[in-house]
């Protein structure tokens, strides 16, 4: 039952915690009374430069990068935001009562980035700790089990996560304090300065579902910073 107070508490006051520690899409209009003769001689200047408007699109939804050093959350690892998620740094607590808070498993809280501006709730959050050489999975089964008592369909994954190799967990939150069981999902991969968890956490399943493309983009470009 204290496993899964811990747990409750953990999800309710990360947000708060973080915040407290630690103090676009551009449109164009032109109009015009004839033909545009750049269209009509075989495409937009976009799909001349060799973008389509899908490709725009996608530049469009991007939102820079976080991880590299003077960015706002240096890191181990380096990966590319969604438009609008805010990166905010996580200090240490000096405070022993919210110290538990920033830590789960082996790994310790580093950095939270913010998808509210985007317009969900919830949060892409990046874990560092354990030791250059431990085991990714173990790593992550330890970290599964300080963030979730009651869980099931836990499923592990040995995956990519950029250049990187990747342990991947998708598993169902089940505490007794959740109103109805949550999504959940993480990876681990292992750097130079020690293992690196990347979880996405979200106020409900639909949450979750809604924010899995800016996780996805921030695992398929992750980089060493």
């Amino acid at each position: 039952m204290r496993g899964v107070m811990r747990g409750r508490v953990r999800g309710a006051a990360l947000g708060a915690v973080g915040a407290a520690l630690v103090m676009g899409v551009v449109t164009g209009c032109s109009a015009g009374a004839g033909p545009d003769p750049v269209r009509n001689a075989g495409g937009s200047a976009a799909e001349k430069d060799g973008k389509t408007k899908k490709d725009e699109d996608k530049d469009n939804d991007k939102g820079g990068s976080v991880g590299a050093p003077g960015s706002p959350c240096p890191m181990p690892v380096t990966f590319d935001l969604v438009a609008d998620w805010k990166p905010e740094a996580v200090e240490p607590a000096a405070d022993d009562e919210f110290a538990g808070l920033l830590e789960q498993g082996p790994v310790s809280l580093v950095c939270e980035i913010d998808a509210k501006p985007a317009g969900n709730i919830g949060f892409i959050r990046v874990w560092v700790g354990a030791d250059a050489g431990d085991d990714t999975r173990k790593v992550l089964e330890a970290f599964v089990a300080d963030a979730a008592a009651d869980r099931r369909k836990e499923a592990y994954t040995e995956t990519k996560a950029g250049t990187f190799d990747a342990t991947e967990v998708s598993y169902v939150n089940t505490g007794e304090f959740l109103d109805e069981p949550k999504k959940e999902r993480a990876f681990a991969v292992a750097t130079p300065k020690g293992v690196v968890v990347v979880d996405l956490g979200g106020s409900d399943s639909e949450e979750h579902e809604q924010m899995l493309p800016a996780y996805e983009l921030a695992r398929k470009t992750l980089r060493s910073s």
